[in-house]
């Protein structure tokens, strides 16, 4: 066995997995700077896609993640923060952490917002019972998108790059924290 080969590969994983586990312990912003953020991110969303005004308006709610950065080298991980809202005013804060294996490499941040259809679709969200493959489940928000798209579950997720570079063939998903204001 190649020890220099083993040596930088072990390195790698465990600097992923301390970056990994050193943004998830990350104080998020001040609420009033999340709120703000949160919907300035909602307004680039709708800009990319102007029909995503009537998914905002006609949800029971959605959940806002400005930014969710996510990095990897075979083992891959991502964090963010985020706001929830319902009836347009902020109800509570909300934290995804991302975990992935399989071929991958480099490092990307995006912006994802999910729409809750109804009560029942948030008390799952809020109670921490919430998860999936956002690799799976999430659309890219481009112009027309929203038009296509609907609930799955009560639940739809629509997703915005906001830089970087990943090349990925990964199994792994997202977890959710909920926190009420």
């Amino acid at each position: 066995m190649n020890t220099k080969y083993f040596g930088i590969r072990h390195w790698v994983v465990i600097t992923l997995a301390a970056l990994f586990l050193a943004g998830c312990a990350t104080t998020p912003p001040p609420d009033e700077s999340l709120i703000r953020e949160s919907r300035a991110t909602l307004d680039r969303f709708v800009d990319r896609d102007p029909g995503l005004k009537s998914w905002i308006d006609h949800a029971h709610a959605y959940a806002v993640f400005p930014e969710i950065a996510k990095g990897g080298f075979w083992v891959g991980g991502g964090f963010g923060h985020g706001m929830v809202f319902q009836g347009g005013q902020a109800i509570g804060r909300a934290r995804v952490s991302q975990g992935t294996v399989g071929a991958q490499i480099g490092a990307q941040s995006y912006s994802q917002v999910i729409f809750f259809q109804d009560q029942t679709a948030l008390r799952t969200f809020q109670r921490e019972n919430f998860e999936f493959s956002a690799q799976a489940t999430a659309v890219a928000a481009t112009a027309g998108r929203a038009a296509t798209t609907s609930y799955e579950r009560g639940v739809a997720v629509f997703i915005k790059t906001r830089g970087g570079l990943m090349a990925e063939a990964t199994v792994g998903g997202q977890r959710f924290r909920y926190e009420s204001l």
